[in-house]
């Protein structure tokens, strides 16, 4: 089932049970209230009627008056349908009657209960016919019990006429409802056919295309619009990292490969060569897979640090712990390079405690650290590395004395590969900063760096204070 048609059908329902429930309301008041009118006029008939009587019996003796009396009982009666009058002495004995139909037996307990209450109904309206009786106090002939019964005529017809007014109503606005959820569901719908078809004609080689969005549409489908652009811009960007990363790390790691493979093929071009020469081309062979193990490595960790953070197990990790530890591996590659460390006065040991994952962040640090020894190595610099706690982070300072870099550089140093100019005289691929960023994105920090030309580099790394 279509949505339009869905959307048609529930608010049909809705329209249909609402018509519905309103019909029955308007029918069910008209009904009681014309029924409590017809109670209303049957009492006023048995006071009438009780006048009347009494009356009557003041002129008993006169057979004119008696005439005259009923000619006017039954012309009184004729005003309503099937109408009926009794009269009931102060014994319970039927004293007059006027109606047509026979005669009914009253109960003598409902006599009793009209003489105690004033008034009561002996037969509510069944079928349109209702039965009364009123308690009619005379000097002279005592109470008297007077019962008036009718069919209401009027109200059959009249109701009869309100159900099929209203069931034509309820029927004209199904038909109307129908045609116009149809039509309305289907405009509502128009701008997400129009998106369908847009979607259809994204594909990954092109995702330069974007969805149609109305000016000022603020609805859901206007939101959801836009959601999906967003949601298409970060696809292109991370389809166009991709493309980059892949061609940077082809040629990055070509470059290894064929100096690699230059060497042996020299080696073999000569039959016999002296221990000194295969020595040589032995240590560079070595440098080289070096190199491309060191590449390899690095592009493995970026794949690592861009996982789902779901995906990478984590645990308590104490920061002060990870840094003398890439302190001391850090040694081992730059034995000359002089870096001090600076933890503060935090006393606590649990101060520079977060949440993450040990190999990962020790990656981090140790690849911030080799590149303050390496851009300081020429000028006989000092690195320092000042962790620090404040109320609302982990900061760790990485200061070298090293060249600098441009305005523009800084820009770029978290691309994969990129170099400075003033780094390309440095062993490296450019690939330390962009890892420490991802790592430090999904550990929930961030990475900023400040630098000037001749200035030296600061680094900070941010973690955010979180319960552990």
């Amino acid at each position: 089932m279509s949505i339009r048609l869905r959307l048609a059908l529930q608010f049909g329902s809705i329209l249909v049970v609402t018509l519905l429930l309103f019909a029955l309301a308007i029918y069910f008041a008209t009904s009681q209230s014309r029924r409590t009118l017809f109670t209303q006029s049957l009492f006023k008939r048995t006071l009438v009627v009780g006048h009347a009587y009494a009356d009557g019996q003041q002129d008993s003796g006169d057979p004119g008056q008696q005439a005259s009396y009923r000619r006017y009982l039954r012309q009184l009666y004729r005003t309503l349908p099937a109408e009926e009058g009794r009269v009931y002495d102060a014994a319970n004995k039927l004293v007059f009657r006027e109606g047509q139909g026979p005669a009914m037996p009253v109960p003598a307990a409902w006599l009793a209960e009209v003489r105690r209450s004033g008034s009561a109904v002996l037969e509510p309206e069944t079928n349109y016919h209702e039965t009364v009786g009123l308690l009619y106090h005379d000097a002279r002939l005592g109470p008297l019990v007077v019962v008036a019964s009718s069919v209401d005529e009027d109200s059959r017809q009249q109701l009869g006429q309100l159900r099929r007014l209203l069931a034509g109503g309820l029927l004209a606005a199904l038909v109307a409802m129908g045609v116009g959820s149809w039509v309305f569901a289907g405009q509502a719908l128009h701008p997400l056919r129009r998106m369908v078809q847009e979607v259809d004609g994204i594909t990954a080689t092109d995702l330069s295309q974007r969805l149609t969005q109305a000016d000022g549409a603020t609805d859901e489908l206007g939101r959801l619009a836009q959601r999906f652009n967003r949601l298409l811009d970060r696809l292109e960007s991370a389809f166009a990292g991709q493309r980059t990363f892949v061609r940077d790390a082809s040629h990055e790691l070509r470059t290894p490969l064929t100096a690699l493979i230059g060497e042996l093929e020299v080696a073999l071009l000569q039959a016999e060569r002296t221990p000194a020469e295969y020595r040589r081309v032995l240590q560079s062979t070595l440098d080289s897979s070096r190199q491309l193990n060191e590449l390899t490595n690095g592009l493995l960790q970026i794949a690592r640090a861009s996982d789902d953070p779901s995906q990478v197990p984590m645990a308590r990790v104490r920061l002060d712990e990870v840094l003398l530890l890439a302190h001391e591996q850090l040694l081992r590659r730059h034995p000359t390079c002089r870096v001090d460390l600076d933890f503060g006065d935090e006393a606590d040991a649990r101060a520079f405690a977060v949440r993450g994952n040990e190999a990962l962040l020790l990656s981090a640090l140790l690849n911030v650290l080799d590149n303050a020894c390496k851009f300081s190595a020429g000028t006989g610099g000092t690195v320092t590395a000042t962790l620090a706690r404040t109320p609302q982070r982990l900061t760790l300072l990485v200061a070298d004395e090293g060249p600098g870099l441009t305005a523009a550089d800084l820009q770029q140093v978290f691309v994969p590969f990129f170099r400075a100019a003033a780094a390309r005289v440095v062993p490296g691929h450019g690939i330390g900063l962009p890892l420490t960023a991802r790592i430090m994105a999904l550990h929930g920090g961030t990475v900023r760096l400040e630098s000037e030309p001749g200035q030296g580099t600061q680094v900070w790394l941010e973690w955010p204070l979180r319960a552990i």
